[in-house]
């Protein structure tokens, strides 16, 4: 179950700038660009307390980020090398799946048609802390076991959200967060190429 933003996707240049210019419109912190790239050290609860932010601010503020994603979806491009590695893994008979707090009209946009036909199961428009629910979700109704499930992300909410939801985790340290935040999580696997990931998730 591969996240997106991070991790299938490089949107952080254009994500990172809607959230610093949306600062005036929900009345949090303005981040200088130094703070944003010092913060990507810190986890989602201490970037909000750093950013001012509030917890019954969340679901506006991913509403307006959704809209921004959607908007500029042309801005947005797979990482090098991931859609190879899309097909790899479905090639190899591994079930397929996007949990996202992206919406899953814009995520099949960026894939595109043939990608798109490569994941057997989107699960979009997760809350920031929601991702848990949603892989145990998407668990369900592939009917395989907790144990055979693997979350991907770039993010320590990724790592926490696969251990709450009882499966293995795989960050991935080309995304928004650092490897040293990463680690601190304690995840199943850190991989630090897209052609390691693809090693991992196909067994070859």
């Amino acid at each position: 179950m591969f996240d997106f933003d991070g991790t299938l996707a490089d949107s952080w240049r254009l994500m990172g700038s809607a959230i610093v210019e949306a600062a005036g419109q929900f009345g949090y912190r303005r981040l200088s660009a130094a703070e944003a790239e010092a913060l990507r050290g810190q986890d989602n609860r201490a970037v909000m307390a750093a950013m001012g932010v509030k917890m019954w601010q969340l679901p506006r503020i991913a509403i307006h980020m959704r809209q921004v994603a959607s908007d500029r979806a042309d801005e947005i491009t797979l990482f090098a090398a991931v859609g190879a590695m899309l097909e790899s893994v479905a090639a190899a008979g591994v079930r397929v799946a996007v949990v996202s707090s992206n919406r899953e009209d814009v995520i099949r946009r960026v894939l595109g048609v043939d990608l798109s036909a490569a994941v057997t199961d989107f699960d979009c428009g997760a809350a920031i802390f929601g991702k848990a629910t949603k892989f145990r979700r998407v668990v369900r109704r592939a009917e395989v076991d907790p144990e055979q499930a693997v979350g991907v992300g770039d993010e320590a909410r990724d790592i926490d959200a696969a251990r709450a939801a009882g499966i293995a985790s795989a960050a991935v340290t080309w995304g928004y967060a650092t490897p040293a935040l990463l680690a601190s999580r304690s995840p199943t696997h850190v991989v630090t190429s897209v052609g390691e990931l693809e090693s991992l998730l196909t067994g070859r």
